[in-house]
């Protein structure tokens, strides 16, 4: 709330004492029961991970924790805009978390092909504000193919390159919680079947909705967990944003941190809301929306 509240004086006027009062002192339990009736509303959607088997030798598990001291260590998943059918061609969506600062980069390809999943890991690469250390994905054929193990072998840096266990989701943890918050929310379930809409969907998700989720969305970041008894108690570090981590970071270089500082000064919150929704109106007006019926037993 502190960092979001005096963008919206700004854009909106400024609000009674005893309102910021009470904002400023509304706990995250709250929000979350008077959102819960919202929430409700969305569906769940289809898994796409096909398995690739190819490479599955020369590609290890990561069995062991990656130095989490350091950005740069990113696990990566694809989400389908397919609607109710995986059926011919349509959009996804490739998600990039690093681990250490929460900083998330997503982009859209058609069709997931290799090559095409390659060329947005790049677009990705130049976009993040610290070196890419190490790649960790799932066991898709949008991973696991040549040209990606290629890459990253004749990187001049040399990042990691592992994959999780099959069928183990919480082996990317970080990433499967962002396709909700960073995919999902944005776009839907709609299924999304014209090739234009991949231009449109990355000059968004590379600028506007880039900027509103790593320099205003704060998350947090466990800090330890015991177990009680049959539970875990876990303990948390105060929310920041993946902007205010990476500010902190002393492998982050001070350039980088001064064209981040000049850029978060020039950028609101609620005018980027303005921009996202502008663009999210050309998309939709190209998309066939269709209701999405499931029966809950």
């Amino acid at each position: 709330m502190p960092l979001w509240l005096p963008h919206y004086e700004v854009s909106f006027g400024v609000l009674e004492e005893s309102v910021k009062s009470k904002l400023a002192g509304i706990s995250s339990a709250s929000i979350d029961r008077l959102l819960k009736p919202v929430r409700a509303q969305h569906p769940k959607g289809l898994s796409g991970t096909k398995p690739g088997t190819l490479l599955k030798n020369q590609i290890p598990i990561r069995t062991t924790h990656w130095d989490i001291t350091l950005p740069g260590f990113m696990e990566a998943d694809t989400v389908a805009h397919c609607g109710n059918s995986l059926a011919g061609d349509f959009v996804w969506s490739l998600t990039l978390t690093d681990i250490l600062t929460g900083w998330t980069e997503c982009r859209a390809t058609w069709n997931k092909g290799s090559g095409g999943v390659l060329d947005q890991i790049k677009s990705i690469e130049q976009a993040l504000p610290f070196e890419l250390r190490g790649f960790d994905c799932d066991n898709g054929s949008e991973f696991l193919n040549y040209h990606l193990l290629r890459y990253f072998t004749d990187h001049p840096d040399k990042p990691s390159f592992t994959r999780s266990r099959p069928y183990k989701k919480n082996d990317n943890a970080h990433v499967e919680q962002k396709n909700w918050t960073h995919v999902r929310q944005l776009f839907g379930y709609e299924r999304f079947d014209n090739l234009k809409l991949v231009k449109l969907m990355n000059a968004l998700y590379a600028n506007e909705w880039s900027q509103l989720q790593n320099h205003f969305c704060p998350t947090l970041k466990l800090k330890g967990k015991m177990r009680i008894g049959a539970r875990y108690r876990k303990q948390y570090y105060p929310p920041e944003t993946p902007y205010q981590r990476v500010l902190v970071c002393e492998s982050v270089s001070d350039d980088e941190k001064s064209k981040l500082r000049i850029l978060h000064e020039t950028i609101n919150p609620f005018d980027l809301r303005q921009k996202i929704n502008a663009k999210l109106r050309t998309i939709f007006s190209m998309v066939k929306v269709t209701s999405i019926v499931r029966q809950r037993s």
